[in-house]
């Protein structure tokens, strides 16, 4: 049997020390939530002299933050055009313009404060697993292109060439893509707020919230953090300290495995340029490497086990059938993470009350917008203005019928896998009126 473990926790560098909460404590704001969220915006309050203290439930980056697949995947599902629709124009060229950039400025935080995360920056394969997917990735292009992303289409060949594998007909290029090692990206963003002189606590679990006066009160077990302003960065593992924010998002799950390292002869054949995969399935794809040349290669999952109705049979069919010339390589470990999925598949920013922030609802594209966020909510303590920020700041919405919709996720990936099948025999079995290439 495969062991089931978090392949980044055993690559990552240690930890920054941390402290526990086991009086009543004080700071000028606190932050629930030591992931790569709650971390980034600690290091910008931090460098401009504000006594933060960041509080987690368990270990720096035990959420989503140390379990992802670690893909830097800038571009949204929505075109510039659906945000323009969405929002005020101004908001919504605010994000386009700050997509554009997501990928670079995470890319230049990592150069920027010394973080050792296996960072590569070789660009991002979107690849369509069917025609009318390949139809939508076009349009894809075409809307994000215009606006000036570094995205183009690759043919057939190209797209065969640079994934190696022939799973795949058609894909998009962004030049701005590449990946990381979360976990360490999460501690090293640590020890950038400890540096700056943030305190991290750990095994402080927020209990209850309540306003002091004109101060709120975080209650852990052990003790309590006093502040002027607080920032919820709890994303996926959120529970229900602030009432109606867990129902603002559904948990999703990615589950991922780790082969044995390829030789260089299986390199040469499997992403040979290191770049990153992302495919247009509904239960989707996704593959990179590590610095050791593992191939990561994940899937959905249904829960916090990647052992979970089918999830490794489902893992393990996914790798084989995009690198059939894996199908016997050894696999090292399989694990899982939560996804918080909004329903639109954009982030959210809210201000519940005076002196309270949330950021949460990556749905998917974590590793660059989690530090867009991040910053984001520093610069709106700071005194940042509603009109400056890329991300609309709202009050809580919860899902209508989120507890049904909850219950049913587990079943989730099954039935978009059956799906996903189901339209590749379709694409295989309907005639093709496409032109042919040249």
């Amino acid at each position: 049997m495969i062991p089931e473990g978090i392949h980044w926790h055993r690559t990552a560098p240690p930890p920054p020390a941390c402290e526990r909460v086991e009086s009543d404590l004080t700071a000028d704001v606190v932050i629930v939530g030591a992931g790569l969220t709650g971390l980034r915006a600690a290091i910008t309050l931090a460098e401009a002299g504000v006594d933060v203290a960041v509080l987690d439930a368990e270990k720096i980056g035990f959420g989503s933050s140390g379990r992802s697949g670690g893909q830097c995947n800038p571009i949204w599902r929505a075109t510039p055009d659906d945000l323009r629709a969405k929002f005020r124009a101004a908001q919504a060229e605010r994000l386009i313009n700050t997509t554009l950039s997501a990928a670079d400025d995470l890319f230049d935080d990592i150069r920027r404060y010394n973080v050792e995360c296996e960072a590569e920056q070789n660009g991002w394969v979107q690849a369509a697993h069917t025609r009318n997917a390949a139809d939508g990735l076009k349009r894809l292009h075409a809307a994000w292109a215009g606006v000036g992303a570094e995205i183009t289409v690759q043919s057939k060949a190209e797209t065969h060439a640079a994934v190696g594998s022939d799973a795949y007909d058609f894909s998009l290029h962004h030049a701005k893509g590449g990946f990381v090692q979360p976990m360490a990206l999460t501690r090293g963003y640590a020890k950038a707020a400890k540096a700056a002189g943030a305190r991290l606590y750990e095994e402080a679990p927020a209990q209850k919230i309540k306003q002091t006066g004109s101060k709120w009160r975080i209650e852990t077990p052990q003790g309590s953090v006093t502040a002027e302003k607080v920032i919820l960065a709890t994303n996926a593992y959120t529970d229900d300290l602030w009432p109606g924010l867990r129902q603002t998002m559904l948990p999703m799950y990615s589950i991922s495995l780790a082969t044995a390292p390829l030789t260089p002869e299986q390199q040469a054949t499997v992403l040979p340029g290191r770049k990153t995969i992302a495919d247009t399935r509904l239960a989707i794809y996704y593959a990179r490497y590590d610095a050791g040349n593992r191939l990561i290669f994940g899937c959905v999952g249904s829960n916090d086990s990647a052992r979970t109705l089918g999830g490794v049979g489902r893992l393990m069919n996914g790798l084989h059938t995009v690198f059939p010339q894996l199908k016997d390589i050894g696999i090292e470990c399989t694990w899982a993470g939560r996804i918080g999925v909004t329903q639109d598949m954009m982030p959210r920013m809210f201000e519940p009350a005076p002196g309270v922030l949330a950021g949460v609802g990556f749905s998917g594209r974590g590793i660059a917008m989690t530090s867009v966020m991040g910053r984001s909510l520093a610069r709106k303590v700071l005194g940042g203005h509603n009109d400056d920020l890329p991300f609309p700041v709202s009050t809580i919405n919860p899902i209508p019928f989120h507890e049904i919709s909850r219950r049913m996720v587990p079943l989730m990936a099954p039935s978009m896998s059956v799906k996903d099948r189901a339209g590749v025999v379709w694409d295989r079995l309907k005639p093709d009126f496409s032109e042919k290439e040249t």
